[in-house]
């Protein structure tokens, strides 16, 4: 793997102004004596967008072909079967006449996109539980492979997030954890397995968000950390990927406010992304920034000028993922102002070959034979969870005696969640689960099914549940951030003779554990995590 050059970390302070107009003034756009249409294609270099369903249609062709976009992310609402999926590929490529630069989101455990001939890795926050680079390292072999024979090219991931004492809503087990080192001896060592299995690297959310107190998917978060204290915590990783080589970075959206004091999103911001990113840590891949679709960005500017914006700071890739028309505004926008001089067209020509070059590395879209899992990536995937698995209240000791009795189990019902992320079909089908997974211990627990939000019908009933049980298991899904799962723990506190908790997302939960608790964690709610954590619970 190539590595480059990185000067110290403590020069990222740089002091251009973020402001578009001045941007574009450092540099006149030069004399420019091409067609139209070759603009127009240096633009489309740029830009990448998501289709709205599993079948192509007319509609998402004459967006491609009119807006000459290089890029195709894929999301679950694309994928109905592995077949369908290298179907929509072909016959968005046969239309176009050209190779596309395909991304997706498999991060592994609550974040994948592509759920058949994949394997379903537990969350990183379990990866680095785990405690072995080397179980890093394969995931990001098998994963590639994986993905190639899915026809895809970039992989958004991993996330190099430090968590910190400060609660995240938004990334939580999508870290390997709170420790710099941690995080970046297992980034770096799924970088390096994802770039030898053949699929590009795309680290996030530069400059670091591990600490962010809003989920930017809604709205506009604002990170007060200084230049030193991200050097110290956040920093670490990025500048080792970019050290390595990684293909791709992808920036965040917060305001980091002594970063760079216009407290604009880091999107916008040049002093982040082209003065520190480009020029100073001296990446040579491509920057991505981030669904310029999100509420972060939504509640700050129009999608014209977001585009604009992201372009004028550094980016080279700008995702646009979800809305036909916000995809058309956005490459009408980007033209314009490369039309009008707005910004400078020496770095459209960057940008662009930036992306093409990375988008021709690969010359077949499918490699690796058919679409399949690979045979020791579900082995592994078992030994992570395994590994993983943590006691965070230790209970009573005569718990393990309860068990040996009557048993209720309260589950909540995943199938719910179906429709919006990938759940595996053994999860959804929530009782036979439950059944299965305790009968391999000799345990036929009667089952209650609760919303991933309960009702109180659902929370009085699993209170009776708990009172004609000798033992209890709950599998909780975050109490902290929904307030009828926190009614649901305390119901079952105030009533169950003996109460085993299963904690299914961030295990920030631990400290609603009332005393004589016994709580474990596999840091996620994919099967091979419920199977470790129930496994060690019985």
């Amino acid at each position: 793997m190539r590595r480059q050059r990185v000067v110290a970390a403590h020069r990222c302070q740089p002091s251009d102004s973020n402001d578009l107009s001045q941007a574009a003034s450092r540099e006149s756009p030069p004399a420019y004596n091409r067609r139209v249409t070759d603009l127009e294609n240096l633009v489309g270099e740029r830009l990448m967008f998501g289709l709205a369903g599993p079948k192509l249609t007319d509609t998402d062709v004459r967006l491609f072909r009119d807006t000459r976009a290089a890029g195709l992310i894929l999301y679950r609402r694309n994928f109905e079967t592995p077949e369908q999926h290298s179907r929509l590929l072909d016959d968005l490529e046969s239309a176009l006449g050209r190779r596309l630069l395909v991304a997706t989101d498999h991060e592994g455990g609550r974040i994948v996109m592509l759920g058949q001939a994949t394997t379903i890795f537990p969350d990183n926050l379990a990866v680095g539980t785990a405690g072995d680079e080397a179980f890093a390292y394969h995931q990001g072999l098998f994963e590639a492979r994986e993905l190639r024979r899915l026809g895809v090219d970039v992989n958004f991931a991993p996330v190099l997030d430090v968590l910190t004492e400060r609660y995240s809503p938004n990334i939580g087990i999508r870290s390997y954890g709170k420790d710099p080192s941690v995080v970046t001896s297992y980034g770096l060592a799924r970088i390096k397995g994802m770039q030898k299995g053949g699929v590009s690297a795309c680290a996030k959310h530069f400059p670091g968000k591990g600490h962010s107190p809003l989920d930017a998917h809604l709205r506009l978060p604002t990170i007060d950390s200084t230049w030193a204290e991200m050097q110290a915590t956040h920093l670490p990783p990025f500048l080792a990927a970019v050290a390595e080589g990684i293909d791709c970075l992808m920036t965040s959206h917060p305001v980091y406010s002594n970063l760079d004091p216009t407290r604009v999103p880091a999107t916008f911001s040049r002093r982040i992304v082209h003065d520190c990113l480009r020029e100073e840590i001296r990446f040579g891949g491509v920057i991505v920034s981030d669904d310029l679709e999100m509420g972060a960005i939504g509640e700050t500017c129009p999608i014209g000028e977001a585009v604009v914006r992201a372009a004028a700071a550094g980016h080279d890739l700008l995702l646009v993922c979800h809305t036909e028309p916000a995809q058309r505004a956005a490459a009408v926008a980007l033209l314009e102002a490369y039309r009008s001089g707005t910004l400078p067209i020496r770095d459209l020509e960057a940008a662009a070959e930036r992306v093409r070059r990375l988008r021709e590395r690969r010359t077949a879209r499918f490699e690796g034979g058919p679409p399949a899992a690979e045979p020791d990536a579900g082995p592994l995937a078992r030994a992570i969870a395994t590994r993983a698995v943590t006691v965070v209240a230790p209970g009573r000791p005569e718990l393990r005696r309860a068990l040996n009795g009557r048993v209720g189990v309260v589950f909540p019902r995943f199938s719910d969640l179906a429709p919006r992320i990938t759940i595996e079909p053994e999860v959804a089908a929530e009782a036979t689960y439950v059944a299965d997974a305790f009968g391999r211990a000799g345990i036929a627990p009667q089952t209650r099914l609760v919303g991933i939000e309960p009702t109180d019908a659902e929370i009085a009933e699993a209170g009776a549940l708990a009172e004609a049980s000798d033992a209890i298991v709950l599998f909780l899904f975050d109490a902290h951030l929904y307030a009828s799962n926190a009614a649901l723990l305390a119901e079952l506190q105030r009533r169950a003779r003996a109460l085993a908790v299963v904690l299914l997302r961030d295990p920030y939960d631990a400290s609603m554990l009332g005393p004589g608790v016994l709580g474990i964690t596999a840091y996620g709610f994919r099967k091979c995590q419920l199977d470790a954590a129930i496994a060690r619970l019985l």
